[in-house]
């Protein structure tokens, strides 16, 4: 694996290997000292062009806990604002020894541009393009849910470190969520059932080949006891043309988890959201801060599965190694 392009590049079995790695990381994380020798040396440029403290905060956490030399470069307020074009921007990155680019960009497709035009030797980490792929975000989900849902299975049955047998609910804005695309492709591969909820307005079409049900009934879903319920935030600033639903207020009532919803789920059942989170809208406080949510707790997992895909693209690893042990 040279690149982390897209959830659909991923087979089961390197999935399993990120998600592995990632455990290995984060134990790491409980350390006095956190930082690993791994990567010194190693140059990893954060490139990007769009705008997402989060995202960037993690690769750059990760990156600089594994001893790599950290670039951040962001479009605004440089050449990128003057009309520089990838193209140049990529080269005069490569010219400075990128080992690694993280790249987030609006444009879908835009990661694999870069990594299939040969602008750069180093591996390519999509870390978000326009409404197509986010491929560490599922990861990090999924690595969420087989720390909840699969617990001690996963540590003692090679067969059972993925997440075969889950059912997951995905509520939202489908439409403009690639969140939303990494995360069916990425469950599907390790086995969950995964089902879209959504007004019609915010499903995309063409959805019918995906490997996932959809619905348009969020209560009747929730009867039916899913494991995990994964909230999207709702993208006003893409939906340019409004329309989408009638009000705030009729989307909440139909489509937002509140603590009525919540009441109505299993015991067992854990509410995820890559956040950012808009409260009151797709999400309530009560839902958001119960004690099921594990919202805060995927923004710490980023980092480890983040630290595993960095690791394995630049060392170029099957497995861990002695420094992790």
């Amino acid at each position: 694996m040279k690149h982390l392009l897209s959830a659909s590049d991923l087979s089961r079995d390197e999935a399993v290997l990120i998600l592995d790695t990632a455990a290995a990381m984060a134990a790491t994380q409980e350390r006095a000292i956190k930082k690993l020798p791994t990567l010194r040396g190693r140059t990893v440029v954060n490139l990007f062009f769009e705008d997402s403290t989060r995202t960037r905060i993690s690769f750059e956490t990760a990156a600089k806990r594994l001893s790599a030399d950290v670039i951040n470069f962001s479009a605004r307020g440089s050449s990128v604002s003057k009309g520089e074009s990838l193209k140049d921007t990529a080269l005069t990155l490569q010219a400075m020894g990128a080992d690694a680019v993280v790249i987030r960009h609006q444009a879908s497709g835009a990661p694999h541009v870069l990594a299939q035009s040969g602008w750069t030797r180093g591996a390519v980490l999509n870390a978000g393009d326009g409404t197509h792929q986010h491929p560490t975000q599922a990861l990090l989900d999924a690595y969420t849910l087989r720390h909840h849902l699969v617990g001690l299975r996963a540590a003692t049955d090679p067969v059972g470190r993925d997440l075969a047998g889950l059912d997951v609910v995905i509520v939202g804005d489908i439409l403009h969520s690639r969140v939303a695309r990494s995360n069916v492709e990425l469950l599907h591969t390790l086995g969950a059932t995964v089902t879209l909820v959504a007004p019609p307005t915010l499903v995309p079409v063409g959805v019918e080949p995906w490997p996932c049900a959809v619905s348009y009934d969020f209560d009747e879903v929730l009867d039916a006891g899913p494991d995990a319920v994964m909230m999207l935030r709702i993208q006003r600033e893409r939906m340019v043309d409004g329309g989408f639903f009638p009000s705030p207020w009729e989307y909440t009532r139909n489509y937002g988890l509140d603590a009525r919803r919540l009441a109505r789920l299993p015991d067992h059942t854990i509410v995820l959201h890559p956040g950012p989170m808009n409260r009151g809208l797709e999400i309530s406080a009560d839902a958001a801060d119960s004690p099921r949510a594990v919202i805060v707790e995927q923004v710490a997992n980023g980092v480890a599965v983040r630290m595993a895909a960095l690791y394995l693209l630049l060392t170029g690893a099957d497995h861990m190694q002695g420094e992790t042990e």
